[in-house]
């Protein structure tokens, strides 16, 4: 059975997926990954998903799985490097990846991670509803 790596790098620890994820395989990524959580204290988790092509519905599910896990153990999770196709394949099977957090690469991963959740939700201070100004209609 092939394992996937997981590399430390400062405060994150970098997991990339390079072969076709088998069940057994994505199990044993959790098992990885939540020992290594534990092991070194990392707060953040990048998955690098760029070579996969497809997946199916129990690769989306082990993402989300990996999520919650990370989660519980304080850590936060950024897939990056989705294909379109594979947004459409996860969307058309209906999974939501909730506490997912996504990015285009790792770089904007590590980025992304460095930043608190609170910089990503607006408040309703930031929308001032009289500052908009009125569509002019055409005759």
């Amino acid at each position: 059975m092939e394992r996937v790596p997981v590399l430390k790098i400062g405060d994150i620890l970098l997991v990339s997926i390079q072969i076709d994820m088998q069940d057994q395989t994505a199990v044993q990524l959790q098992e990885d990954l939540a020992e290594r959580i534990v092991a070194t204290g990392c707060h953040g988790v990048i998955i690098d998903i760029t070579a996969l092509d497809i997946v199916d519905s129990f690769v989306g599910r082990m993402l989300a799985t990996i999520a919650s896990i990370s989660k519980v153990l304080d850590a936060e999770t950024v897939v990056v490097g989705m294909r379109p196709a594979v947004a459409i394949t996860l969307v058309e099977l209906g999974l939501s990846l909730n506490g997912i957090r996504t990015a285009l690469n790792v770089e904007r991963g590590i980025e992304l991670l460095a930043r608190p959740d609170d910089d990503l939700e607006f408040d309703d201070e930031d929308i001032d509803s009289t500052e908009a100004e009125p569509v002019a209609k055409s005759p």
